[in-house]
């Protein structure tokens, strides 16, 4: 919305003109939001009786991981990132770029789905949220229709049917088809949602790991709407772009504010709300730069977590089908839970990830000067 202001081409308005100015803004907007409506949203949520369920239900020796307290502390927090990060964009971006309204829906679509699943859990205490077959349709859903709509777009059509990987400069594939765009667009916003969902379990991770996993793609976006710093880097270059990194720097606020009331001992956690929006929004911003395989380098501590579940649950199955015992690769499933088996704190196992997750974006990044 400011950015009209900038067809005053000449005294201070002109800043509104620039993209790093209106990312800042976007940034701070969303955190002081949070800042500001975050001890009435814990309050809410607790009156709302919105009590986060049992995370550790169906794990192994789970009862050694649970901590009192946060059976107490309420969930769905993610409502406040998602509307803080809506807010942030609608004042800062320009209204009439089709790229970040597709990114708001993604988001608004994603943020549903999930508080669905969380309302069911404090309604349906019993049950365990909804069908993991419901969830994933919508999720596939949602991720096709956004390729769709990627690829009615003059200028964004033209790349998307292009497969870059990282370390290579020239596209591995070239001719990609409508329906290979679809699926491997759907595939990625998917298990990006869901990634970090499984890594949403221990206070300030989920969230932590999000914030720099998206300052990375938020440099990706500004450099690849910009066709002399694509052209220099060996990236696509993708017209309007540069907006996604307003979208970008509103979600990186909205988190380093929420992380305020979700570091340890959190206030509130993010529910599936605020995760599955998050990566649903990670998964289509990598989509719209081209840059999907490279989210699983810097994305690497979400692939981690939940390349641990899936590896758990099929040796798990496997070994009980042929042994009639299930047995497991790790203590505990998703990875972080592994490391407090292992006598790690909380904090410890936190700041560690995070640790690995700089250290994965600064990888990442090299990628692009070394192509």
């Amino acid at each position: 919305m400011l950015y009209w202001l900038s067809q005053y081409d000449h005294g201070p308005l002109r800043i509104f003109k620039y993209l790093t100015f209106r990312s800042g803004g976007a940034f701070l907007t969303a955190f002081l939001l949070v800042i500001l409506f975050g001890p009435m949203t814990v309050r809410l949520l607790k009156e709302l009786r919105a009590v986060a369920g049992d995370r550790y239900k169906g794990m192994a020796n789970a009862q050694e991981l649970i901590d009192a307290a946060k059976a107490k502390t309420p969930s769905m927090g993610g409502i406040l990132i998602v509307l803080a990060t809506l807010a942030a964009t609608l004042v800062w971006a320009p209204l009439n770029q089709p790229l970040v309204w597709i990114a708001l829906a993604v988001m608004v679509i994603m943020a549903l789905l999930g508080f669905w699943d969380d309302y069911a859990k404090v309604a349906y205490p019993g049950r365990d949220g909804i069908s993991g077959r419901l969830r994933l349709t919508v999720e596939a859903l949602t991720g096709s229709l956004a390729c769709l709509a990627l690829c009615a777009i003059p200028g964004v059509a033209d790349n998307m049917t292009e497969l870059h990987v990282p370390f290579i400069k020239d596209p591995a594939l070239k001719a990609m088809s409508l329906w290979m765009i679809v699926f491997f667009g759907a595939l990625v916003i998917t298990a990006a949602a869901n990634a970090v969902n499984l890594t949403d379990g221990l206070d300030g991770l989920a969230t932590g790991c999000t914030v720099i996993c998206t300052a990375v793609f938020l440099l990706i976006a500004y450099l690849s709407g910009n066709s002399k710093f694509s052209a220099y880097l060996g990236i696509p270059f993708v017209p309007g772009c540069g907006e996604i990194g307003v979208f970008a720097a509103a979600m990186i606020g909205a988190c380093v504010g929420f992380l305020w009331y979700n570091c340890h001992p959190a206030s509130m956690f993010m529910g599936d709300t605020g995760s599955l929006a998050l990566g649903g929004s990670i998964g289509l911003i990598a989509v719209i730069v081209r840059q999907e395989l490279l989210l699983v380098i810097v994305g690497g501590i979400f692939v981690w977590e939940a390349a641990s579940v899936l590896i758990q649950t099929s040796y798990f199955k496997f070994t009980k089908r042929r042994f009639g015992e299930g047995r497991r690769v790790f203590l505990m499933a998703p990875i972080h839970h592994h490391y407090q088996k292992k006598g790690w704190r909380e904090t410890q196992v936190v700041m560690r990830f995070w640790i690995i997750a700089l250290i994965l974006a600064g990888i990442g990044l090299a990628t692009l000067k070394i192509r």
